[in-house]
């Protein structure tokens, strides 16, 4: 069973001052009113976010969907674009797992991997004893995910009273809060590197491939200063 304790301290992880809770939620609010301005229903919006939950992938889903893509082109885009939540279940799940636990906990919480629940997850995760990190993991993705949910159904419901400019405004928020977090976390040379040449080379890329200047930007920054990490011992 899950422990409640854990589960509860997790799940109230998302009430601090530096929570992503305020930005991941006015995000959905803008996915619920693009679900409801591309002909979904209440049930099929708020089903969409339960299941794809990362907002990327529920952008991509959604533009898709506005250029008439088939179903087969719009699975591969919006598996693509969340295979950017492998490396860091690479890179949370070794901190969580313990032989005390039950597999099937492991394999409930990969829904959760996204990177507002990882973000607490990681600023957080060392004053959890291991054995109890999976449960605290699990209470931190659930509260996320309801967030989430809850926000996409309010942004369904007041569509009519949003315009194009308010929406996207509302939908740049979480990211605009992903690159503070990042750069309050730059206490190591690795991550200082990635994310300062992620910042220079991602707009010089764009100049020969707007399509792709993100992907290889983020690439040669992040291989870049993981072999200069390496060099020095990092």
């Amino acid at each position: 069973m899950i422990n409640q304790k854990y589960f509860l301290k997790g799940f109230k992880s998302i009430l601090k001052i530096d929570s992503p809770a305020i930005a991941l939620g006015c995000c959905f609010i803008a996915i619920g009113a693009l679900f409801k301005n591309l002909g979904f229903n209440i049930q099929e919006s708020v089903f969409s976010t339960m299941l794809t939950y990362a907002l990327p992938g529920s952008l991509v889903m959604a533009e898709s969907l506005l250029v008439g893509a088939s179903l087969l082109s719009i699975f591969i885009a919006v598996w693509f674009v969340n295979a950017r939540l492998y490396p860091m279940a690479v890179s949370l799940f070794p901190l969580m797992i313990d032989e005390k636990q039950p597999k099937w906990k492991y394999v409930l919480s990969c829904h959760f991997i996204a990177v507002s629940a990882w973000l607490i997850m990681k600023s957080n995760y060392q004053t959890i004893e291991k054995e109890n990190r999976v449960d605290f993991w699990i209470g931190i993705g659930t509260a996320t995910w309801t967030v989430s949910v809850l926000a996409t159904i309010l942004g369904f419901y007041i569509s009519d009273y949003l315009n194009k400019d308010m929406l996207m405004g509302l939908a740049i928020l979480n990211p605009v809060y992903f690159i503070c977090m990042m750069v309050g976390a730059m206490k190591t040379l690795q991550i200082i590197l990635s994310i300062t040449l992620g910042f220079i080379l991602g707009p010089i890329f764009y100049f020969f491939s707007p399509q792709w200047s993100i992907l290889l930007g983020g690439f040669v920054a992040g291989s870049v200063a993981f072999l200069i990490g390496e060099l020095n011992g990092n």
